[in-house]
């Protein structure tokens, strides 16, 4: 090191231009892309390009709870009371999901009508053609009928309404942290707490 001159700080290795990571396949890769999508829309005529019907859920955990977003399948309590046979579902784009639990009445009732809208929208093709079956579309129906492009039946995040009201005191005294964290503590030891409180009874009785 000679002279005032700033002291080199470049972490590189001897050869690194050999490990240089570049990005000249973009836009073959985007117009790849684009035929990939085109060949798929043609393949599963008329289905829609989206894919399958998907339900309404919201997010796990305290911080995502409060967004809803598209889950992975119907329960088969909503396909039952929508009227959906669970084998017939993933024939005619419903998909299913087995394991999910309903654990909420609205969302329950939210699924099971977006099923209903979609079954009132849907036309389905026969299996063969001029071999009609029951449930298939009419004829006239199946000659209108036209391939979806795109997001349907999209999910919408509605918007609370809200009301203006006059601040008591008791609304300022409030501490909604603190609320939230006494119940969920509640919640942890429910079970713990009626153990304790049948074995103190258990004790008594002695």
């Amino acid at each position: 090191m000679k002279h005032n001159n700033v002291i080199p700080n470049g972490h590189f290795k001897k050869h690194w231009q050999n490990y240089v990571k570049t990005w000249f396949n973009q836009p073959a890769r985007k117009a790849r892309r684009r035929t990939a999508r085109q060949a798929k829309a043609v393949k599963i005529f008329p289905r829609p390009t989206a894919g399958p019907l998907r339900p309404v859920v919201r997010g796990q955990t305290l911080k995502y709870n409060m967004k809803v977003r598209a889950g992975r399948g119907f329960s088969l309590e909503e396909l039952k009371a929508a009227g959906v046979p669970k084998k017939l579902a993933p024939t005619i784009g419903i998909s299913v999901d087995h394991r999910r639990r309903n654990s909420s009445l609205e969302g329950f009732q939210t699924n099971v009508q977006r099923l209903k809208t979609f079954k009132a929208k849907l036309v389905v093709f026969p299996r063969r053609v001029r071999k009609f079956k029951a449930g298939d579309s009419t004829p006239e129906e199946l000659a209108t009928a036209t391939q979806v492009a795109g997001a349907y039946m999209p999910i919408v995040r509605e918007k609370p309404t809200m009301d203006l009201v006059k601040v008591t005191e008791e609304m300022k005294s409030f501490k909604a942290y603190d609320k939230l964290r006494l119940e969920r503590t509640n919640a942890r030891y429910v079970g713990v707490r009626a153990k304790r409180a049948a074995e103190a009874e258990k004790e008594e009785k002695k």
